[in-house]
């Protein structure tokens, strides 16, 4: 697989190490909607750090992707957005709404660890 990820608890997290073709987009997606449910996942990180071009394809394949896994009951957080990246997509119009972005892994993981699932007995 072209992106390695690593289950953390019930988080897992996707590394995206350097530019992905269309195809392994594509697998990535796949990929972490099969392991959402194979470990029953609550929430996913995508760290980007490693990118300096994030292409729109790829914004709105990752953008779909949370969504996708959202409606699975998985929380996706993107993380290490770098800054020229960031300019970019908003020069030239590409948005993650409705995906939480956080500046770096350590964010992500406190972020989605605050978000404890409520126990429906204790209500």
């Amino acid at each position: 697989m072209a992106v390695p990820l690593l289950k953390q608890g019930d988080l897992l997290i996707a590394t995206i190490q350097n530019a992905l073709t269309d195809a392994e987009l594509s697998q990535m997606q796949d990929e972490l909607m099969h392991q959402v449910r194979a470990v029953r996942a609550r929430g996913v990180i995508i760290d980007v750090t490693a990118l300096d071009v994030i292409d729109s394809y790829a914004v709105r394949m990752i953008r779909a992707t949370a969504y996708m896994l959202k409606l699975r009951g998985a929380q996706t957080i993107i993380v290490g957005l770098q800054p020229d990246v960031a300019f970019a997509m908003v020069q030239l119009g590409l948005h993650l709404e409705g995906v939480e972005t956080a500046l770096d892994l350590e964010e992500g993981l406190a972020s989605l660890r605050h978000r404890r699932p409520v126990d429906a007995s204790h209500g």
